[in-house]
Order: structure tokens, then sequence, then C-alpha cells
């Protein structure tokens, strides 16, 4: 059995089969520690088959999904391991999603069965299950069920214990895996079709970037239900090393959480790094093991002044939930400001919108493909028409406006779709857009994103009210927030007598961009950052 992760064989690309792998290469070694458990290497592939099934014995098939709603807790984990290790794919939910959000997920997705938190239950009471194919529901935690009541056909238990271990389906490397959400700009979310192969190609690419070895102890903040977290454990899972899930992300007790997990590998998302420079200097950002840390769509400057404190380097990169992690940097880069330079495996170019190839130094769209055979996603879930479209002439079309620099270095200019990125999340303006519209003063709004204090983006809505009403802004965001994820509130809101438009009529974002903050914008600067 190969010890290289780049050397496994094709058909050895998945799941079940690299849960197997490790555990003949790493048996004992510590593996996991996550709230509600604790696993050594062995572990992992003993607890995958055991809730495998739990999930046979709930009905659940190869080919199935499960929808999962979980904050970073070991049911998570057995969940997505479990329905891999049956053939089934996992749906994760982002915990901020409100119920009709939830709806959505569940109905597109063709999700049988839901893992959900207790905390999260009372949300349901928004979503109507009657348009899903739900049919059961297991609750993770004791909750109080008398506010709701699931509809007839749906069963709500308690998330069981394990079952009688279940034999690994012979599932394929281009097999779906996952199903994860990402936010639309013109429609609704896309459920992202991530095949095995591409989770161990996640795991190989990550671990090579970061140099992670056996003795590593990777530790995130960041959510199981995002790619990033999820490939944390196959990093993890691939190299021998232990990775360490915490809760949530807290400014004030990051170091203290990073010292007492024993980390030397930690992962950052761009806003964290400012959020963590506002905290007070002290000693305790010295006193670590952590020798290296990613930090896509980190400001250079922030990233420098992020070394000079703490003495981490944080490397930058390029992946969505579509592709892989295709363009790096390196400890030993000859430059920063930089996305990075294309890694091994894979292709990328700058095109023009007839996805011509352009030369060094001009802005395009990044289109990337893949050399390996799955390590790419392989679609959008129901979604033939955006698959092809996205997918075009055999490259994936990123949506991302780049320049390839002489050397060979890729950096970020802006975003070419009318997406919002905010703490780390995709926000689709259309879905936005929608809430807002249901509000019975708004007559027509325009969502779109604007540049905060900590290099990312916020999210800003101009509207027109409708004839005879009046729109209080401070009323419209409360009623956003019992309809949307937090991060999606808009925080700026300016009441406009029209939108620009051009002679077709469509609404010029652009022209609302360059207007950007005025001294007539109402701010709810949200009380969670």
């Amino acid at each position: 059995m190969t010890t290289e992760p780049r050397a496994v064989p094709p058909a050895q690309r998945t799941l079940p089969a690299m849960l197997q792998r490790q555990a003949g290469l790493f048996g004992s070694r510590a593996l996991l520690k996550i709230a509600g458990g604790e696993w050594t290497h062995r572990d992992a592939a003993r607890v995958a088959a055991m809730r495998a099934g739990a999930l046979a014995a709930a009905g659940v098939v190869r080919g199935d999904r499960i929808a999962v709603m979980c904050g970073n807790r070991v049911e998570f984990l057995e969940s997505f391991l479990g329905a891999g290790w049956l053939g089934a794919s996992t749906v994760p939910v982002n915990t901020a999603s409100m119920g009709p959000q939830i709806e959505y997920f569940l109905a597109n997705s063709e999700a049988k069965l839901l893992v959900i938190e207790a905390g999260f239950v009372e949300r349901l009471a928004a979503a109507d299950l009657g348009r899903t194919v739900l049919r059961e529901i297991w609750v993770v935690g004791e909750t109080a069920l008398d506010a709701w009541r699931a509809p007839a056909g749906v069963r709500v238990a308690a998330y069981p214990a394990h079952g009688e271990p279940a034999e690994p389906a012979p599932v394929q490397p281009g097999d779906a895996l996952a199903i994860l959400y990402t936010s639309g700009t013109t429609g609704p979310a896309k459920g992202v079709v991530c095949p095995h192969a591409q989770y161990f190609w996640w795991g190989v690419n990550s671990a090579e970037v970061l140099g992670v070895g056996a003795d590593d102890v990777l530790c995130t903040t960041l959510p199981l239900f995002h790619i990033n977290a999820l490939n944390t454990f196959a990093q993890a899972a691939l190299t021998g090393s232990q990775v360490v899930f915490e809760p949530r992300f807290s400014a004030s007790g990051f170091w203290p959480t990073m010292r007492a997990s024993g980390a030397t590998v930690v992962y950052l998302l761009g806003a964290m790094v400012p959020i963590l420079l506002a905290q007070p200097e002290g000693a305790g950002e010295r006193d670590h093991r952590v020798r290296i840390g990613l930090g896509p769509g980190v400001p250079a400057a922030a990233g420098a002044a992020f070394k000079a404190r703490t003495g981490v380097s944080l490397l930058e990169g390029y992946g969505s939930t579509e592709t892989n992690f295709a363009i790096a940097t390196a400890p030993d880069s000859p430059r920063g400001g930089v996305m990075g330079w294309l890694r091994p495996g894979f292709q990328a170019r700058v095109a023009d919108e007839n996805d011509v190839a352009l030369p060094a130094g001009e802005a395009g769209e990044l289109l990337l493909r893949a050399d390996e055979p799955y390590a790419f996603a392989s679609g959008y879930f129901n979604m033939p028409e955006k698959t092809v479209e996205a997918w075009r002439n055999l490259w994936f079309h990123t949506g991302d406006r780049v320049v390839r620099d002489a050397d060979g270095a890729f950096r970020f200019v802006d975003r070419i779709k009318d997406a919002i990125r905010r703490r780390g999340e995709n926000i689709s303006s259309f879905e936005v857009e929608q809430v807002l519209l249901s509000h019975p003063a708004v007559a027509s709004c325009a969502v779109y994103p604007v540049r905060s204090e900590l290099a990312e983006d916020e999210v800003m809505v101009a509207l027109v009210a409708r004839e005879g009403a009046a729109i209080d802004p401070a009323e419209l965001a409360r009623f956003c927030e019992g309809r949307l994820p937090y991060f999606a509130v808009p925080r700026y809101i300016d009441v406009l007598a029209d939108l620009p438009r051009t002679e077709n009529g469509k609404v010029q974002k652009f022209k609302l961009r360059e207007r950007g903050v005025g001294p007539q914008t109402w701010d709810g600067r949200p009380a969670k950052a």
C-alpha cells in the first residue's frame, strides 16, 4: 500500500477506499478531536461502517441524498462518512439558513433524510416540507417539539445509535459524494455535485500546499458545511495527521484555542485576519506551535502584519467548490500580493468573452480544468443548462476576472458575476432581492456589493418604494432577519426615486456600485461580525 497520496490508483480515490487505506497505514494514531468525539485513524472506517448501517436501517440506499444541518460536532462527520460508505450523498446545509432556504435545499436535492441539530428544528416551521420528498428527520440533541409538528409522512426521531457495520458500497471515483450549495447570481443557489475523486484531490492538493505531515495538528474554526473545513478531514486522513474542529471563530479566544489544541496548521479567511489584528497585542500571539496557515483572500498588508505579530506565514490560493486547489503561493514564493501560481495537475486560461486566451498582463475571466479524472465537480444538481453554461468549451468558467503576470502569477481583479462574498460566505443578490421584493412597501430593488473596512464585501441595496408607501430601513432590515441568513441581511440601504436602467429596462448595477455609500445611506452595522 503506497504511503504517497498522489500515487493512489484512480480506482481507489473514493471515500471508502481512503478510510480503509488510512486504517491500514496509520492505525492507532490520533485522527480527530471534535465536540462529541475523538477518533483514531482506524476508528474512522469503523464509525463510517456503523453509521452506514444506521442509515441503511432507515431506508437510505446507494444514490440517495441525506441533508445535514449541524455545527462542528461528531454527528456531522459520522453522517458524512456513513453516507459516503453507503454510496449515498451528503447535502450540508448552512447553519445560518432560515426556513425558506432549508426548504429549497431539501426540495432541490431531493433529500430523503435530514440530520438536524436541536437548536435549528424550530426553523422548520417556516419551511413547507410538503414540497420535499423528505421522509425522516434525525434530531441531534434534546429539543421540545411542541411548537412544531412534522407533516404527515415525515418521521421525527432522536439521532440513533450506530447500526450494524455495513460493507462499503462499490462506489466509483466519479460517483457523487456531496452536493454543496453555492449561491446563484441570477437565480437560486446551485447544488454543486462533488464526486469522490474531487474530495480526494482536495485533500491531496491542500496537504501538499501546506506541507502537511504525519506529525502536524490541523485546527480549524471554519464550519464543516463548507468545503474548506470539510477538506481538512481529507488532509488528515491522507497524511496520518490529526485534525481538531472548533465550534466557532472567536477573535479573543483564537490564540488560546490554537495553543490548547497544539495546532501547527491553521485555516483563516480574508476578513478573519484584520479582525485578529484589531485585538490587543499579547504574548499569546507568539506562544503557540503554529508553523503555517491558509489564508485565501487576506489583503497583502494584513498578511504581512499578521506574520510580524504572530510569526505565522499565511499562504494565498484559489479554488472554488466546483474546482480544486488549483492556484497557490508557497512559503518561498518570490513575491506576495498574488493568488499564486498554477499547481501540477491543472490548466488555466485567462480569456475574453469568447473564451479566447489573452496575453499576460491583460485582464480576463479565469478558466480552469483538471488533468486527473473527476478532480472537479461534475455539474450542478438538476440544473443541466447551468452546468453546460459553466463548463462550456471544456473549461470551467469561474466568473472571476484575473490577470496572469509575466512570471506566471495570477492576480485577482474582481468578480464578473453579480455575487457578493462576506465573512467567507457567498451571497446571492438574487435571493436577497426576492426577500426584499416580498415586503409590501418595496416596488423595485437592486442588491450589490460595496467594500468594507475589512477588505471584503458588504451587502448594499438601492430600492424604490411603492406609490404611497414609506420605507423604514431599520424595519426593512428586521424584516430580512427572519427570512435570510444573518450574513446576507443588507447593511446599507438607499431609498431612491428610481433605479438607473438601460433602454431595455435592465438595472445598471455598476452605476450603483460606483455611487457607493453616501451621506444619505442608512447604515445598520450588523451585530454579528
